[in-house]
């Protein structure tokens, strides 16, 4: 999962390098796969200036290139210029000797001092699909008369750079799905080691005036309870689709995603900022009714990437009573999604049951964000927050209106979990001296509730995102990672006894057979039991069956081995010839 680093300050004030964050977050259990800079533009117009054209004539040689005297503040140069629309007086991008351009990404070309037709270059005057913001290269790009001589081009231009963590997450952090999730690590590996008392600076989300209109009442049901336990759904009307604000684009952009429009890039934004999935359909498509229920086999369903897929009858569906609109929680589908004649949408929030969308996306082949995060266990307190985020967003960027407010359909509430935990248990396992205080600290600033009991006893209430806490080990496990899994002292001496009976030892064995067979000169050879479906075409006994695993971990692996005994036996003997 990518995490911007600019965007952790959104919801949590340090001043730690992106390199200590990452060091942190490693350490705390989110390990840190790479860290890489991100640029707006491939660059970041380093060593580009703004100048002006003080003079420009006719090269002596040349009739279709000019001499222009370039003044970038410092100093002035000269710049041969073949741009039909180069002129005295004009504000200018200037390219300085020893930057580099990337008009294309995969060629980037270094500015040199150069001799054109006898005449000296230092430079160049750049068009604006030189460097990087725009298409246009009809000639050179003027700017506005007000732009400052000398300026860097980067700061004209407003570019920012950020940094991209990339966290290799486990399973069970459902609850780091977000950028609030992994700032709530942050936070309290800080509060702890640094004797700080950061908060999270969640969200503000503005009160939204609701216009209830009955032509806009969306009625929702679920078929299943125990697939769906939860869904909100609400309608915003007199929405205009179009390009995101630059700050969206931006924010996008610093985790490797592209702005589709202004309705999908706040859903996108959404998820990120907490690891929510959020949907948003065409209203026009919903016929005023939502039904969650799962698909009938041999149904035919379009999805948003244009494939027809065959439904097998477990995948559960958002409907509107009569037709498919969404795959739950993996990907939506063509004839329901947001397009630029879209003026009302239904938006969608929802705790889908996590085997039940692991098994849909495996069976398809759809790994997408929201499956990504379903199949791990959404936070269910966060359901409603999210939706309201999402609207909040949505109509201060597009001057809709609110017609339907969240509607929640629950079939159940979880229960919160609780946990009893002996501090003297939790030192004598993890093997350290920590205090009771120190301890509650730790799991407070984790969310977790904290009463103590008795002396060495304190009961626990788990927060809703972690839904993988349900034991005192688990417990354990959180305060350990917070306090450090460096901090724990390894003795210097350790007392080991011995087993005095001597027992068989069958790795022993097996690594004296394979020495043997080695010293006379075989090669052992360990073959993959999986294989693709198709190997049977390779077969010569095209009788041979391949038997297709259910849940294959990719289309290379998706079956086992087939071979006949014929064929067995023909390339074994070709195998031994070989490694003999």
């Amino acid at each position: 999962m990518k995490v911007s680093y600019h965007w952790l300050k959104n919801y949590l004030d340090f001043d730690l390098t992106p390199e200590e964050v990452s060091e942190i977050l490693t350490d705390t259990g989110l390990e840190i796969e790479g860290l890489e800079k991100i640029e707006e533009v491939q660059g970041g117009l380093k060593g580009l200036i703004i100048g002006q054209v003080k003079s420009c004539s006719k090269h002596p040689d040349a009739d279709r290139l000019k001499v222009a005297q370039v003044d970038i503040g410092k100093e002035k140069l000269q710049i041969v210029c073949g741009a039909p629309n180069v002129d005295k007086g004009q504000k200018v991008v200037v390219a300085t000797v020893g930057s580099t351009l990337y008009p294309k990404p995969d060629e980037p070309f270094k500015i040199k001092k150069a001799k054109i037709r006898g005449v000296e270059s230092f430079g160049m005057i750049c068009a604006e699909d030189e460097i990087g913001l725009g298409s246009s290269h009809e000639g050179i790009l003027v700017l506005n008369k007000n732009a400052k001589i000398g300026t860097q081009a980067a700061d004209y231009f407003d570019l920012t750079s950020d940094y991209q963590l990339e966290i290799g997450l486990t399973p069970n952090r459902c609850d780091a799905m977000g950028h609030i999730g992994v700032a709530r690590d942050l936070k309290a590996y800080l509060n702890f080691h640094n004797k700080t008392m950061k908060k999270l600076k969640l969200p503000s989300i503005n009160t939204v005036k609701t216009d209830s209109r009955p032509e806009f009442d969306v009625d929702i049901q679920i078929e299943d309870p125990s697939l769906c336990s939860r869904y909100i759904g609400a309608v915003i009307d007199g929405i205009k689709v179009g390009p995101s604000p630059d700050w969206l684009k931006k924010s996008l952009h610093s985790i490797g995603l592209e702005s589709i429009n202004n309705i999908v890039d706040v859903t996108n934004y959404v998820m990120y900022e907490f690891g929510t999935p959020l949907h948003a359909f065409d209203f026009k498509t919903i016929n005023k009714k939502i039904l969650v229920k799962q698909a009938k086999k041999n149904q035919k369903f379009t999805s948003l990437d244009g494939i027809e897929r065959n439904l097998h009858g477990e995948e559960l569906m958002i409907t509107n009573g009569s037709k498919n609109l969404c795959i739950a929680g993996v990907f939506g589908g063509q004839d329901s999604g947001i397009s630029e004649s879209s003026s009302t949408i239904f938006l969608e929030s929802a705790i889908f049951d996590a085997t039940s969308i692991r098994k849909t996306s495996k069976l398809h082949g759809l790994q997408t964000d929201a499956s990504f995060r379903f199949e791990r266990g959404v936070d269910p307190g966060y359901t409603q927050t999210a939706i309201e985020r999402a609207i909040s967003l949505i109509l201060d960027i597009t001057k809709g209106t609110l017609v339907m407010a969240p509607k929640t359909v629950e079939s159940k509430k979880q229960k919160p979990c609780r946990i009893q935990l002996n501090t003297q248990t939790l030192q004598d396992r993890l093997g350290i001296t920590i205090s009771n205080k120190e301890i509650i600290s730790i799991l407070e600033n984790l969310d977790f509730t904290c009463k103590t009991k008795k002396e060495n006893t304190i009961e626990l209430t788990v927060p809703s995102y972690r839904r993988d806490v349900y034991r005192p080990e688990d417990i354990m496990e959180e305060v350990l990672r917070i306090y450090g899994f460096n901090q724990v002292p390894i003795p210097k001496k350790w007392h080991i006894s011995f087993n005095a009976n001597e027992e068989i030892n069958g790795e022993k064995i097996q690594r004296a057979l394979a020495d043997w067979f080695v010293s006379n000169g075989f090669n052992e050879v360990v073959n993959n039991s999986l294989s693709k479906a198709y190997l049977k075409e390779l077969n010569q006994d095209q009788d041979a069956e391949c038997v297709k695993i259910l849940n294959p971990l990719s289309s290379e692996l998706d079956s086992m081995r087939a071979c006949s005994d014929s064929w067995r036996m023909s390339n074994t003997i070709k195998t031994a010839s070989i490694i003999r």
